[in-house]
């Protein structure tokens, strides 16, 4: 018969430990779903409101649809070249850093040399350190180069920035595919980098897509960097015109239904993003860590 010390001293039931877990996690899953849900929803309402009546009732339906607002906050403040901006910015950091990073993490996670594991660690360690902790050298670097108000330059930094995560989560991400698609490569005759383009890569592709998706979403509504280094006005971001058009709002006026409207602009494409694409982040992360 056991005493009340050894029940003490047995851990607990990890069947009973998830279901405390799910019973817990769940609930508050949903409320964190419902109250993002309910936000957008508020802005997409607001958005189309007038401004007396957005100060006035705030929380109630649109009595009508001000669509004009959006065609106001995309000329008057600078949202057309922004946006254009933006895109090109976000699509070449994406591309650059899948280019740089996935050899990087294929050599890391295949080749065993005995600096692999250090060079590895090193791009964890960039994980903890916080880029806006080092502007200041940046700043001169880049002055000193002439990147300084310049979307190269910006493209540059984004670029550099991203690279710890992205290398380090795809040498995880390539450690989790078998090793016998190269065994079985290598028996045909296959050079290692024809494995690593024609082989490795398209097995990868949920770990790529992973990485390209929460690269956007990091860069999209990127605000610190662009503001230090990007000057003029036709070289501003989506974040930056929407800053610009606070402030014009101190000078010709309050216009709350405007500003919501940009708001949406800048929120909309990255929810049609995550709704047409969300799935592959959660697969990519899954495959990368439980295998």
């Amino acid at each position: 018969m056991s005493t009340l010390t050894d029940l003490l001293r047995r851990p607990p039931r990890p069947a009973r430990a998830g279901a405390i877990q799910r019973f817990l996690g769940a609930p508050l899953a949903w409320a964190l779903v419902a109250f993002d849900l309910a936000v957008l929803v508020w802005i997409l309402l607001n958005s189309v409101k007038s401004t007396r009546e957005l100060l006035d009732a705030p929380w109630s339906l649109p009595k009508a649809l001000h669509w004009a607002n959006f065609g106001r906050a995309w000329s008057t403040g600078n949202f057309g070249p922004a946006a254009v901006n933006s895109v090109v910015l976000v699509a070449g950091t994406a591309a650059a850093t899948v280019l740089l990073a996935a050899p990087a993490g294929y050599a890391l996670s295949r080749f065993g040399a005995r600096s692999a594991g250090a060079t590895t660690s090193l791009f964890a360690i960039g994980l903890g350190v916080p880029a806006q902790a080092i502007f200041l050298p940046l700043y001169a670097v880049m002055s000193h180069l002439g990147l300084v108000n310049s979307l190269w330059g910006l493209w540059l930094l984004y670029t550099a920035t991203s690279m710890p995560f992205a290398v380090f989560f795809l040498t995880g991400f390539f450690r989790s595919l078998p090793i016998e698609l190269e065994e079985a490569a290598a028996l045909d005759g296959a050079s290692p980098l024809y494995t690593f383009a024609r082989i490795m890569l398209p097995v990868c592709r949920s770990g790529i897509v992973t990485l390209v998706l929460l690269n956007v979403i990091g860069h999209w509504g990127e605000t610190f960097f662009a503001l230090v280094f990007i000057h003029d006005q036709q070289l501003q971001t989506l974040p930056l015109a929407m800053l610009g058009f606070l402030q014009q709002m101190q000078y010709n006026g309050a216009d709350w239904g405007g500003m919501f409207a940009g708001i949406a602009i800048v929120v909309l494409p990255l929810v049609g993003l995550y709704l047409c694409l969300g799935r592959r982040i959660i697969e990519g992360m899954t495959l990368g860590s439980d295998k």
